[in-house]
């Protein structure tokens, strides 16, 4: 099953890794690894359903002194200082520097990413919520995204770029507008590829977006697709997503390789839904994402993924309090310690 925007999937009709499928007929739910793997899962009955409501005792998150960091503090922070380098020797302007959190699940057979979904939407409402649901095919996600890789509408396609982060607006520093503005810059480029000459703008930049427990710097990029373009061409000439990358994309997706040590799987990929028969679709950047790992060594773990941009302005110590911060909330949220203030959602 799947789960996004106000609708439920079901009577799974076909699964593919072919992005091509996107333009024929149907309704696509579709989870795209960093590393380029693809699923696109076609569903027969598709009708509206509000978010779930949580059952108590339907989901059994991970203890939480059982998460685990594929980087920790002192590793996490060496890993800044060194993009710095790579920085000061004209390698990069910025790079993201992220790590995957892991905990052994108490209950496998029982874990279902759409009660954890249900748990995220009363905890951590997002704009591009949702869950995808495929275990015979290795796929268990449940995302509480606050940013838009690809909207398209007809031949009009936007993103919308997140960069800077703080707890408040008056958080936000120099170094973080300047991080935006780099990647609205690469995202226009990627855009600029596949888009008709002189048709990409920037509506919006760097403006301050609140969410559950912080606030970001958001800008929206927009293009009018060129006549032969497709989601095929859509994802080669945009993925990964610019924002969890960094810039110039090629360099930092080296440096990223160098300094992490796990995979990001559908963290920092596209994670959404496509109608090909009406011409639109929504596909989140896949931050703020938890999935079901099966097949890792020891038995079923919970996966999540947090990180943040690194550019010159970075101070080491300060990136990985961001990264802390974006994940705080989440994880108390899985592992069940998050108690949510009476008619709010902090």
């Amino acid at each position: 099953m799947a789960r996004f925007g106000g609708l439920i999937a079901t009577d799974l009709r076909d699964v593919t890794s072919d992005p091509a499928a996107l333009e024929s007929a149907g309704w696509w739910a579709v989870v795209a690894d960093f590393e380029g793997g693809l699923t696109c899962a076609r569903f027969g009955d598709v009708r509206p359903a509000p978010a779930p409501a949580p059952v108590p005792g339907r989901w059994r998150g991970p203890a939480p002194e059982d998460w685990t960091s594929s980087l920790d503090r002192d590793a996490y922070v060496a890993g800044v200082r060194r993009v710095r380098e790579h920085i000061a020797a004209g390698e990069v302007y910025q790079a993201n520097l992220c790590r995957v959190l892991s905990a052994p699940l108490p209950d496998p057979d029982a874990a279902d990413v759409d009660a954890l979904t249900a748990l995220l939407a009363r905890g951590n409402p997002a704009p591009y919520a949702g869950t995808v649901r495929l275990p015979a095919h290795g796929v268990e996600v449940a995302t509480a995204s606050p940013e838009l890789y690809l909207r398209r509408s007809g031949r009009t396609v936007e993103s919308g770029p997140i960069k800077g982060t703080g707890r408040t607006a008056e958080d936000l520093l120099e170094k973080d507008h300047a991080e935006n503005v780099m990647i609205v810059d690469l995202v226009r480029n990627d855009l600029g590829r596949v888009c008709a000459t002189g048709s990409v703008t920037v509506p919006a930049l760097c403006a301050v977006e609140p969410h559950p427990g912080l606030v970001h710097l958001v800008s929206t990029v927009r293009g009018q697709l060129a006549d032969d373009v497709g989601w095929a061409e859509l994802f080669d000439a945009t993925f990964p997503p610019g924002s969890v990358t960094g810039a110039p994309k090629a360099s930092a997706l080296d440096i990223i390789g160098s300094l992490e040590p796990a995979p990001r799987g559908p963290y920092c990929g596209g994670i959404g839904w496509v109608d090909a028969d009406r011409g639109t679709g929504e596909l989140a950047v896949g931050i703020r994402t938890f999935w079901i790992d099966r097949a890792a060594p020891g038995g079923p773990v919970l996966r999540f993924g947090t990180g943040a941009g690194i550019t010159w302005g970075s101070d080491p110590e300060r990136e990985w309090a961001e990264t802390e911060l974006k994940a705080s909330r989440l994880l108390a949220i899985a592992s069940g310690t998050h108690r949510p203030l009476e008619g709010t959602n902090r």
